[in-house]
């Protein structure tokens, strides 16, 4: 029998979780949203039967296998745990929540619940990273003992003062927002357990319209702009791992650039996306390549794989219905959630301190 599933929130992701989840022979059953107009336009224009301004009825009444969450960051752990207490399979838009206590609670109503709880790492499904996974599981790549994860931007502040720059609506910049290439590497790496961070934000950029990105949310004129522009850090594991981090809005960069580079003992490589200046996903270039050493000669390989301009945001949700179906194994857990944001949580705590901070 297909899944039945409902989604929470009638954003802009909200064409990818539908294309991915009917790609899996799910049931878009019913979608909520606070604003009724906007809830009725999406129901419309994808035939969703059911409509809600209140997730509470949708949750008693709509028989859901499992709810789809695409909200503002604050919304995300309280959405998902009333989800969970509903006996609902979750899986929610990045980040997990806005903290790693949230995220605690949210594993324990997960277990309590007998239900699953998956976020939308969606770089995690693209096709360089499954690509790049076979040959690390296949041992080509070796132990991975440092990586360099980049997601940064020139000109990419998504709007000012509405939930996108309101720390406590966010719970913070473009670390928290842009977090997918630091969750690759750390997937890659078998992610290992973090012991500490050392970091620094910077906030020079984040009140200069001319900073502003081609997308994002409508200014508000009375809202709150009080997040960071740019956050640079250095991870370490108790492996010995290590890991860099560059993550910016708005930074002095050539181009938008989202990559993960490592070195591991038997090979290096790299998985990135160069965009355009227009920042659009249809002008950018995906590179996928291996570094090894061979006949005494270093040699790079260039691995080709099928173009995906959604960024794996349609694997993704497809993913979760086969999960649930047990036709494949989830792409992300809540423990990884977990150690992900024990590492934001520090990053922050890091940079206010100007001390390294243990990952607690």
């Amino acid at each position: 029998m297909a899944k039945k599933i409902g989604v929470i929130g009638a954003g802009g992701m909200l064409s990818y979780h539908l294309e991915g989840f009917r790609a899996a022979q799910a049931d878009i059953t019913a979608i909520a949203d606070v604003s009724e107009t906007a809830a009725r336009a999406a129901a419309e224009a994808n035939g969703i039967p059911n409509v809600y301004t209140d997730v509470d009825h949708m949750l008693a009444e709509a028989k859901l296998d499992a709810v789809s969450i695409i909200v503002p960051n604050k919304f995300h752990a309280p959405l998902a745990l009333k989800a969970l207490k509903a006996k609902k399979h979750v899986f929610c838009e990045k980040p997990p929540a806005l903290n790693a206590k949230e995220v605690k609670g949210l594993i324990a109503a997960s277990k309590a619940a007998r239900r699953k709880l998956m976020f939308n790492f969606n770089n995690r499904a693209r096709p360089e990273s499954y690509t790049m996974m076979e040959y690390i599981q296949q041992g080509v790549v070796g132990r991975i003992h440092s990586a360099q994860a980049k997601w940064i931007r020139r000109t990419g502040i998504p709007g000012f003062g509405g939930w996108f720059t309101n720390q406590a609506l966010s719970g913070g910049g473009p670390l928290i927002d842009l977090l997918h290439m630091l969750d690759l590497a750390l997937y890659f790496m078998g992610y290992p357990e973090p012991e500490y961070v050392l970091a620094q934000t910077f906030g020079d950029f984040i009140t200069d319209r001319s900073f502003k990105g081609p997308w994002g949310i409508p200014d508000a004129a009375k809202g709150v702009t009080d997040v960071e522009n740019a956050a640079h850090g250095f991870v370490r594991f108790k492996t010995g791992q290590v890991i860099s981090l560059q993550i910016s809005w708005a930074e002095m960069v050539k181009r938008e650039e989202v990559s993960v580079t490592f070195q591991g003992t038997e090979a290096g490589g790299m998985v990135r996306r160069l965009f355009g200046i227009d920042g659009l996903d249809e002008t950018a270039i995906d590179t996928c390549e291996l570094y090894v050493q061979e006949n005494g000669r270093s040699v790079n390989r260039e691995i080709v794989v099928p173009p995906d301009e959604t960024m794996g945001r349609v694997r993704s949700a497809m993913n979760f219905v086969l999960a649930l179906e047990g036709k494949e194994k989830p792409l992300n857990t809540p423990e990884q959630a977990l150690a992900l944001m024990k590492i934001i949580d520090a990053t922050y705590a890091s940079a206010k301190t100007g001390r390294p901070v243990r990952c607690r």
